[in-house]
């Protein structure tokens, strides 16, 4: 197994992100482990175990870096006194993510995409956001330790 990352590595990435933020969602409107399957879309995603990860999401203004463990999955489910702006982005619930890379770089070990990804609404309307992921490799597996997204601009 080469420690050189891909750009088919990272595509499959973001094709798993997007999919575990649906499944959080799913999991909310089932009334099952929604926090469960958060936790773990975050330790298989993110490279927290490694240390910070400079975590920038979408909808934070009060808190707007998220770069421990506690603070991210907050951020996705909510629940937590110490992030009161937080009503878990993930459990929206979304019931599709896309991606379209503006760029991707690519550096031996670590991988850098840009562009804007879509997430579906229940009544089939896409909410386009920008994004910028970082990622290493680890163990052969692609972890995230730069997340930063945005709303676009509107002048």
């Amino acid at each position: 197994m080469t420690d050189t990352i891909t750009q088919k590595e990272v595509e499959q990435a973001q094709q798993a992100w997007g999919d575990g933020i649906v499944a959080i969602g799913k999991a909310f409107t089932d009334k099952s482990d929604f926090v469960g399957v958060a936790r773990k879309h975050l330790d298989d995603l993110y490279n927290f175990q490694a240390g910070e990860v400079l975590f920038k999401p979408t909808k934070a203004a009060k808190v707007q870096f998220r770069n421990d463990n506690e603070s991210a999955l907050s951020y996705f489910v909510g629940g937590n006194d110490n992030f009161a702006e937080d009503h878990g982005f993930a459990i929206q619930p979304w019931t599709h993510v896309r991606f379209e890379n503006a760029g991707i770089y690519l550096h031996g070990d670590y991988a850098v995409a840009m562009g804007n990804y879509f997430f579906t609404q229940t009544d089939g309307t896409e909410v386009k956001v920008e994004y910028t992921f970082g990622y290493n490799k680890v163990d052969g597996r692609l972890k995230i330790n730069l997340h930063h997204s945005s709303i676009p601009f509107n002048a």
